[in-house]
Formats: structure tokens, sequence, C-alpha cells
């Protein structure tokens, strides 16, 4: 599978473009600010109804508009496919798959499997759990739709489990059938959930800690751990024996919204003893390894979107990363940087066809 050509209007700094692409490589070279990670953010958007940056779509128009258009011509199984996703001011935002629109988006997700490697992951380490949550169901839902399906229930009946606990304190009144015809749907979903996470992350560390082994030169060792109220006990006996305590809270303390994902390195928090280098590569082996989960999982190379990833990495982890990702285990591949050293690098050991595209204000050309 293969991003041919986009076409924009309106997307961020991006008044107008139309661009061919590489089945291989495509490098976008310019100035911070210049626009060069809005265009990955545009291929992002074919794949995932939304940005990777900012979810609220009027965030993602071009100042002084009120519309964009993003539109993507894609090779897949020897079949061509257009998406096109576009937004207007007071209308409902419309995906489009070979011109018929979508009952609910959720139908799109895991079509066109891509990867975004980017400085915000940062957050995976440095934010809270619901930034690692998200995470995991980002990878999952790309191949299992019964597990998006009830993941986006999950969170309706626990947001409607919360506006009862809020609602008793008002009224001071409590209705335990009530709250547990909500606990019984949480429970039964929440079970499918943890077994589906407790499952991905099993499969995945081994090959994270090859990614990272790799591009370290095995120095330091790495590990993931999968943390859950599940582990302890069922849902349906967690949510009883915090009822008291929820009421008093007003919202559900227990639950697999409560997960986390422990990042270790040489068995310390990375978040408390890596280095800034140290933290990219733990990121960048960890979004290697979820390229190769989904390849594996749904038979298709999923585009990998490599966003200013060379930056506070030594030379040795660089040309480590370089030599992967020219590897026959990737597919099309869209790296930027301000720095034409490193693509220059990548382009002397590149196997197959390229293309540079320079970027200025928001002007995209290809240059080579």
């Amino acid at each position: 599978m293969h991003l041919k050509a986009i076409s924009t209007a309106n997307f961020k700094n991006i008044r107008e473009t139309t661009i061919d692409f590489s089945e291989r490589l495509n490098c976008f070279i310019g100035d911070n600010g210049a626009g060069k990670t809005n265009m990955l953010d545009a291929i992002y958007y074919l794949s995932f109804t939304k940005s990777f940056f900012n979810s609220i779509d009027q965030m993602n128009v071009c100042h002084g508009e009120n519309w964009f258009m993003i539109k993507g011509l894609y090779e897949r199984h020897d079949a061509a496919e257009q998406i096109i996703c576009s937004f207007q001011d007071g209308q409902k935002k419309q995906v489009k798959r070979n011109t018929k629109s979508y009952r609910k988006m959720s139908e799109h997700i895991g079509l066109l499997p891509l990867v975004m490697v980017s400085p915000g992951d940062a957050n995976l380490i440095l934010g809270g759990s619901d930034e690692r949550r998200k995470f995991i169901d980002g990878v999952i839902s790309q191949y299992d739709a019964v597990y998006l399906a009830n993941l986006l229930r999950y969170n309706r009946t626990l947001m409607q489990r919360n506006n009862l606990l809020k609602q008793a304190a008002q009224d001071n009144r409590f209705d335990d059938e009530v709250i547990e015809t909500y606990d019984y749907t949480l429970n039964e979903l929440g079970a499918n959930i943890y077994e589906k996470r407790r499952e991905f992350i099993e499969k995945l560390e081994p090959v994270f800690q090859r990614y990272y082994t790799r591009i370290s030169n095995g120095i330091e060792q790495v590990e993931l751990f999968y943390q859950s109220d599940l582990e302890r006990d069922s849902l349906e006996k967690l949510l009883r024996e915090n009822r008291v305590c929820d009421r008093k809270l007003q919202f559900t303390t227990a639950g697999v919204h409560k997960d986390d994902l422990m990042l270790k390195l040489s068995g310390y928090p990375i978040k408390k003893l890596g280095s800034q280098g140290q933290q990219k590569t733990y990121l960048i082996a960890l979004k290697l390894a979820q390229f190769d989960f989904i390849r594996q999982i749904s038979g298709i190379r999923p585009i990998l979107l490599l966003d200013d990833i060379f930056d506070k990495l030594d030379k040795k982890r660089v040309e480590q990363i370089i030599k992967m990702v020219d590897g026959e285990q990737f597919g099309q591949i869209f790296i930027t940087d301000t720095n034409r050293e490193h693509l220059d690098s990548i382009l002397l050991s590149a196997a197959s066809g390229y293309n540079i595209y320079n970027v200025s204000q928001g002007n995209i050309e290809i240059v080579s």
C-alpha cells in the first residue's frame, strides 16, 4: 500500500497544493514553522480522520478561512482508493471513500494503516497514563474493529455512570439497581479490553526490545509493564467494593480507564532516569515496534511518518535508524528535517526511489 498523491486546501498553513509521491521515500526539507509537519499531519488525517496534533477541526483551518479539504489517492491491494476528508464551520465533517460517505468515522480506521513518530511522542513518557492508553488503543484499533467498538461503548457507559454518580450526589438519592446495570456492562466490556491490551503488550515487548537494542548497540536494557486494576480482580467486584468511594468522589475510581503502561530503562522509570537521547531512542523503538506489529497482523506495511526524529540523537544512533528505515520490512516513508545532512545520509544508502521537497511558508515544491 502507498499514497500516490495528495491534494490539500486551507489545511493549517498550506493554502493549496497537489503533490505526487514516491512509492518508497519522500523527504521534506525546510525551516521550523515552514509547514513540513503540517503536510505529514494531512497524511495522518487521511488515515485517522483527525489531526495527530489537534482533534478540534476548527483549529486546523487555514487562518482567515472556514473550511479545509484533504484528498488522497492510494494504491492498496493493487486497487485504487480515493479518500476525501473535508470540514466546514457549522457543518458535520465528511469522510468519503471512493465518493461514498462513511456512516461512522470508526468504520474507516484500519483501512490505511499508518505510524507516526513525532517530537510530540514525548508525552508518552512525560505525560499522564491517558497518553499511554491512547497509544495502546490507537494501535489495537487499527487492526481490531471489535476492540474499537467495545472501547467506544465502554467510554460511553463510563460517562453515563459518572453522570449518575454526580446526579445522585445532587439529589441525595442513590439507586443501586441502576448503577448495577452500568457495572454489568463495564465488567463485560472491560474484561475484553483488558485481555486485548495484555496480549498486545506481551507480543509488542520483545519486538520493542529488539529495535531498542539495534539503535543503542545493545548498551541498555528496556522493559514494558502493563498495569491494570483487573490484575487484582474482576471489574464487577472492584466496582462494587469502590461504590461508596465512587459516590463520595462522584466518579468511577476503578476500571480499564485507569490502566497504564510502565516504561523502564535499566530497571527504572525512563521518565526519571533517561537522558533526552535515551528517551527519544525509547520512543522511536516503541513506534517502530508498533509498525512491525501492525504489519504482521494486517499483512499491510503501514505508511511511516518520521517527523524531525534525529534531534538529540548521537551520530551512531542516527546511523542505525537510517540503516533500519531502508530495510525491506518498511514500505513508503515520509521524513521531515531541517538538516540536509541527515537526509543526504539516508539518500546515499537508499536502495530505491525517492523524492525531495522544499517547504517554505506553506508552499511545497519538488526539487529532485
